[in-house]
């Protein structure tokens, strides 16, 4: 990774996530008050997304490597190095970590181990010492901010060389207008593409007024995403009315975010059709749900 991927200050958008997760703004979602969890454990699961969304989100999208015959082994990192690393993303300069992962990669590791072996492990040390009190609020924020800058370098390095098939179908990806955590998205965004999907929304371009656009364009499905349980309501609102103005009766809406997988009731409460938890699969899910929608014609 010869670019200092670290050369910016800790994202903006990270620090007013986490503000975000840590001040459990209100909401009046009625029927889920008492499933709520505490503002540490909000903010934990942004440790748990990077850990168990995210990084295998890029993993997956990475094209098929070479077998582990034709190249050389590498030592993977092991518990004292991982926990050297988080030491560094907590405490260290950019530049120190920069120079950190510039040596694993020189090493040998790919970036496809550095990503489920070194930032993985990580991201889910950091969550752990935040719930249990070994670390303040800031410093975890800052760390977090700095693994997602990590991510984002990552991600070209995985590849994105795949075939287009043309299937005619399209996809609307929305999301709050002032919702920070986005990464996730953009990820669902790229799995549609590399199926051949149309995709308007994600990687920055999320819609986020999507009644008005699927009442004038035509679309087969619309993705939602939310990070915390304070948008539920938004979220509900917004399904609703898209189903009411859509022009293809026959949509699918699917949703997306770990709030879901650790609440898939809440899949129905909002009103939409399906959640999975792995974001790879979501065009096959979508595409399955719509060949369901034709058969019951």
């Amino acid at each position: 990774m010869r670019a200092d991927p670290l050369r910016n200050s800790v994202p903006v958008e990270c620090l007013k996530e986490a503000a975000n997760w840590s001040a459990g703004a209100g909401s009046t979602w009625q029927s889920a008050a008492d499933e709520r969890v505490s503002a540490k454990e909000r903010f934990a699961r942004l440790a748990t997304t990077l850990e168990a969304d995210v990084i295998p989100r890029l993993v997956r999208a990475h094209k098929a490597a070479p077998s582990a015959s034709a190249a050389p082994a590498v030592a993977l990192p092991t518990a004292r190095q991982i926990e050297a690393f988080t030491d560094l993303i907590l405490h260290a300069k950019d530049a120190e970590v920069s120079r950190s992962v510039d040596q694993w990669r020189e090493s040998g590791l790919s970036i496809v181990s550095l990503c489920l072996h070194l930032l993985a492990p990580t991201a889910r040390e950091l969550g752990d010492m935040w719930t249990d009190d070994r670390c303040d609020f800031a410093a975890v924020t800052i760390g977090l901010g700095r693994l997602q800058r990590l991510l984002r370098e990552c991600g070209p390095g995985l590849g994105t060389d795949v075939d287009h098939p043309v299937n005619g179908r399209r996809i609307l990806l929305a999301q709050p207008a002032d919702e920070q955590h986005s990464f996730g998205l953009s990820m669902v965004a790229e799995f549609f593409r590399r199926d051949g999907w149309e995709v308007l929304g994600g990687i920055g371009g999320a819609v986020h007024d999507p009644s008005a656009q699927v009442a004038t364009e035509w679309f087969d499905a619309v993705g939602f995403s939310i990070g915390s349980e304070s948008r539920l309501d938004w979220l509900r609102e917004r399904v609703v009315k898209v189903r009411a103005a859509s022009r293809n009766s026959a949509m699918v809406v699917i949703v997306g975010g770990p709030l879901f997988t650790l609440n898939p009731s809440w899949v129905q409460l909002v009103g939409a059709d399906a959640s999975g938890p792995d974001g790879s699969k979501a065009p096959q899910l979508t595409e399955s749900l719509l060949a369901a929608r034709v058969a019951q014609r």
